[in-house]
């Protein structure tokens, strides 16, 4: 069993939770992803790490409530516990000798681009972070980034309620046209990190993307969380989740990511009419 020591609700539908376990924060990288699975017989679903101690000995994950699971996961409180906690899992990002990067956001995968910039701040890359979402009180980590020493920190909503109201993609084209970042990372809904890609390949900016396919175990195993890549089929939990963002094809992921939309808002009206706490 894993403690849960620590919860917060960071928007309407956006969660924070940690757990104690000690031996997957001694070793988490940023980039990384954890399966877990809250009791016997349920669904398991990876969350990447979006901070971690090896000293005390906690990992933390950030998450949108969008199903079954991640729904009885808002729900759950310090003092409660996770049946399962594996990682960490996927290979790390790459953060070494990269020079002046840009590290977009978009929505929840704010949660994803917080250690990734850190990471690269620690190593030396001259890092400017942008951050969108569709309003204010979407946007998550603000404070946590605003301490990083980033060069430049650009926070863009849809609405124009916070930031400048802009697309990620606006600030991002800026950048790439002013020829000030040398590599680019897009992290977020797989729409955006498209749209991201498709505005760095037109100035030759190389471009990771961190994929979230459709995960049953983690380890390569299953086969369900295939992409394809440059022409070849790749796994996101082995051979990823960061892939050349100019080689993905995103028209084939996002087909297979609403192969279960159906069956997953059935799920979660039922859990709905059946938890306590809407009773």
């Amino acid at each position: 069993m894993f403690p849960i020591v620590h919860a917060r609700q960071l928007s309407d539908s956006v969660f924070e939770l940690g757990v104690q376990a000690p031996a997957i924060a001694a070793k988490a990288k940023a980039g990384q992803f954890l399966m877990l699975r809250i009791a016997e017989g349920g669904e398991r679903i990876p969350l990447t790490f979006s901070d971690w101690s090896a000293k005390e000995g906690w990992i933390r994950f950030i998450f949108m409530r969008v199903g079954k699971t991640t729904h009885h996961l808002s729900h759950l409180c310090v003092g409660d516990s996770l049946a399962d906690v594996v990682g960490p899992l996927g290979v790390p990002t790459h953060v070494e000798g990269i020079g002046r990067a840009v590290v977009v956001g978009g929505g929840v995968g704010a949660a994803v681009a917080y250690p990734v910039a850190r990471a690269m701040c620690d190593a030396g890359a001259e890092v400017t972070v942008i951050v969108g979402a569709r309003n204010a009180d979407l946007l998550i980590l603000e404070d946590e980034f605003r301490a990083l020493p980033l060069k430049e920190l650009i926070i863009t909503t849809d609405d124009g309620s916070a930031g400048r109201k802009d697309l990620v993609t606006a600030p991002l084209k800026e950048l790439c046209e002013a020829r000030a970042v040398d590599h680019a990372m897009a992290i977020g809904p797989v729409i955006m990190m498209k749209f991201c890609a498709a505005t760095t390949r037109e100035f030759g900016v190389p471009t990771v993307v961190s994929l979230n396919p459709i995960m049953v175990d983690g380890t390569g195993m299953c086969g369900a969380c295939r992409c394809t890549v440059g022409g070849e089929t790749k796994f996101g939990c082995v051979d990823g989740p960061d892939f050349d963002g100019h080689q993905v094809d995103f028209e084939e992921l996002m087909n297979r990511q609403r192969v279960y939309n159906d069956l997953e808002r059935e799920a979660d009206a039922d859990y709905s009419r059946k938890c306590s706490c809407h009773q």
